[in-house]
C-alpha cells in the first residue's frame, strides 16, 4: 500500500487529505483560528464540582467550561497539584529538576472528586475531545506526550510495551533498553513504531519528549489560569509522527513555510525520507491535480455511490449514525444470497473509509442487506474487523444482530466532518440544490455501462446544451470515447428544454428507458 500526505494551505487554515493507494481515506480540517486541539497543555481553573455526577468544570478559556470525570484524574492528580503550584511559583533560574521531584501516593480507584479537588485548586489538564457542538471541552489529567517510538507519562516509573509487538523477545529487549535510558518520575509506553529501533534512536526520542516536558516547565512559571501551556504539534507533523512508514512514498505541500517545516520536522524523525517532501507550485488548485475535490464530492452527502451500482444512505441522528446499504442494480449472479454477500463486502470497505473520512463517532448501525447463512455473516463481520484495522481511532465492531444490523462503536476525538457537497443550480436561480457536476459524466457513464449490460443497442443520450459541449466538444470527446469502449456507436442530443444536470437515454426505437 502506498501512502501520501496532499496538504492544502489556505488563508482560512490548512486542509490534509491522506490517501492510500490514491484513494481519499483522510480529510482534516485546521482551521487558522482554532484554539483548542486534542493533546494541548492547559493551566485550568476548577468553577465548579458536580458531587452527583462526581465530576468538575474547568475554565480553560473556552466559552463553555470543559468538563472533567473522576475517572479521567490521573491515579498521580495529588502529584500533578502539586507540580501545578510549585511550577508556578518556580523562582530557580535553571528551572524545577523534575527528576527530584517527589511524587506523592496515588488516589483510589472510588473515591470522590470533591475530596480531591477541594479548594477549586488550578490544575494542569490535557486536552482529550475537542469541543463538539454545545459542548465544551472534554479533559484529562493523565497527562502524556507522545513521539515517533515512546510516549512519556509524567509522575510514574512503569514501562508498558505495544501489544501488537507480539515477539517476546523483542519486548524483552525493548523493555532492557527503556529500563537503562529512562529518567526518574517518567513513565514510558513503547509504540509499534519501535519495533526493531536500536537504542540510540530510542534515546533520541526519549530525549526530545523530556525537552518537551522541560519547555512546558518554563511556560508553566508564572502563568495565569485560564491559558495554553503546551501546544501539540501542527496536524501534518503529528499524522507523520503516527504514520510514517516504509509505506509513505509522497508528502505534497503547496505553502513554502510549511514546506520547510515538514522537511526539518521529517530530516528529524526519518532523514532516510527527506526525498519524499516535494512542492507544489503548478498553478492550478492542488487538490484538483491529485483528485482529491473529485473524491470529496463523491464520498460526503447522504448517498454514497459504489462501483458496483450498489449505494449506501447515510443519516445522522443526537444519538447515533445508521448506515443503509442498498444493492441498487448489481446483479453479479441469480444466487440472491450470494449477490448480498458480494455487494455486503464491497459496502463494508466503503463504510470503513466512510468513517475514517467523515470522523464519525460514538454508535453506528449499519443495516446491511439480509443474509440467511451464518457463515456469510461471520465473513461479513471478520472482513469488517479486517476494514478498519488501519483505523487509528479506538473501535468495536459487533457481530451481525438477529435483526441483521451491524453495531460500531468509534472514539470520537472531534466533530465529525461534514462537506455539503451540493451546489446552487443555475437553471432556478439559486432556488433549489442539484448534485454536484463535477462527478456528472461519471454518473452518466455507469448507467451507460448498466444499459448496454442489459443488450440495448444504438443508444442516444439527450443532455443539456451545456453538458452537450462538454461531451461532445474535441476531436477525441467523451463521446467517441464511449463508442470505442462499448464497441457501438452512441449518439449524444442537445436539449434547451433539460435542466444543466439533466439527461435520459433513449434506444434505436426511440423509447426512452426508464432507469
Amino acid at each position: 500500500m502506498t501512502k501520501e500526505l496532499i496538504i492544502n494551505a489556505a488563508p482560512q487554515g490548512v486542509e490534509i487529505a491522506l490517501l492510500e493507494d490514491k484513494k481519499l481515506v483522510e480529510l482534516h480540517n485546521e482551521k487558522a483560528d482554532a484554539n483548542f486541539a486534542v493533546g494541548d497543555l492547559y493551566l485550568g481553573k476548577v468553577k465548579k464540582l458536580i458531587p452527583g455526577l462526581n465530576a468538575a468544570f474547568i475554565d480553560v478559556g473556552f466559552e463553555k467550561d470543559a468538563f472533567l470525570h473522576y475517572t479521567d484524574l490521573s491515579p498521580y492528580i495529588k502529584s500533578i497539584l502539586k507540580f501545578t503550584n510549585a511550577g508556578i511559583n518556580d523562582k530557580t533560574e535553571g528551572g524545577m529538576d523534575f527528576s527530584k521531584f517527589v511524587v506523592e501516593p496515588e488516589i483510589v480507584k472510588t473515591g470522590k472528586i470533591a475530596e480531591v479537588l477541594s479548594g477549586r485548586p488550578n490544575v494542569l489538564v490535557q486536552i482529550l475531545k475537542e469541543p463538539i457542538a454545545a459542548k465544551g471541552p472534554r479533559l484529562s489529567c493523565e497527562l502524556s506526550l507522545p513521539g515517533r517510538f515512546v510516549v512519556i507519562t509524567p509522575f510514574n516509573d512503569v514501562i508498558a510495551v505495544s501489544r501488537k509487538i507480539h515477539s517476546s523477545e523483542e519486548r524483552k529487549r525493548l523493555q532492557k533498553i527503556i529500563e537503562a535510558i529512562k529518567p526518574k518520575n517518567f513513565g514510558v509506553i513503547v509504540r509499534t513504531a519501535a519495533e526493531g529501533k536500536n537504542t540510540a534512536e530510542l534515546h533520541e526520542d526519549l530525549l526530545s519528549l523530556v525537552q518537551t516536558w522541560q519547555t512546558m516547565q518554563a511556560n508553566l512559571k508564572e502563568a495565569i489560569p485560564p491559558s495554553k501551556i503546551l501546544s501539540e504539534q501542527g496536524k501534518a507533523n503529528s499524522m507523520l509522527r503516527d504514520l510514517l512508514n516504509e509505506d509513505f512514498n509522497r508528502i505534497v505541500v503547496n505553502d513554502k513555510t510549511i514546506f520547510a517545516d515538514t522537511k526539518n520536522y521529517i530530516q528529524r524523525i526519518a532523514p532516510e525520507k527527506i526525498d519524499i517532501v516535494t512542492y507544489y507550485n503548478n498553478g492550478s488548485p492542488i487538490f484538483d491535480s491529485f483528485g482529491i475535490t473529485k473524491q470529496v464530492k463523491a464520498a460526503f452527502g447522504k448517498t454514497v455511490n459504489l462501483p458496483s451500482g450498489a449505494y449506501l444512505i447515510i443519516e445522522h441522528t443526537e444519538a447515533l449514525h445508521v448506515i443503509d446499504v442498498n444493492s441498487g442494480y448489481k446483479s453479479v449472479s441469480n444466487n440472491q444470497e450470494q449477490n448480498a454477500l458480494e455487494t455486503n463486502l464491497e459496502a463494508a470497505e466503503e463504510i470503513a473509509r466512510q468513517l475514517r473520512l467523515r470522523d464519525l463517532g460514538g454508535i453506528i448501525v449499519v443495516d446491511f442487506i439480509d443474509m440467511k447463512l451464518m457463515e456469510n455473516k461471520k465473513r461479513l463481520a471478520d472482513s469488517m474487523e479486517q476494514f478498519m484495522k488501519t483505523d487509528r481511532a479506538k473501535h468495536a465492531v459487533l457481530p451481525i444482530s438477529k435483526f441483521g444490523l451491524m453495531q460500531i462503536t468509534r472514539q470520537r476525538m472531534k466533530p465529525e466532518m461534514n462537506i455539503n457537497t451540493s451546489e446552487i443550480c443555475p437553471s432556478c436561480n439559486g432556488s433549489g440544490k442539484i448534485s454536484s457536476t463535477i462527478i456528472l459524466e461519471d454518473e452518466i457513464e455507469k448507467n451507460l455501462s448498466y444499459l448496454i449490460m442489459q443488450n440495448h443497442k444504438g443508444l442516444t443520450i439527450e443532455v443539456n446544451p451545456i453538458l452537450y459541449s462538454f461531451l461532445t466538444c474535441g476531436f477525441i470527446s467523451k463521446r467517441r470515447k464511449w463508442s470505442w469502449k462499448y464497441k457501438q456507436k452512441i449518439k449524444v442530443v442537445s436539449k434547451s428544454t433539460y435542466h444543466l444536470t439533466e439527461f435520459r437515454f433513449f434506444d434505436d426505437s426511440d423509447e426512452e428507458i426508464k432507469l
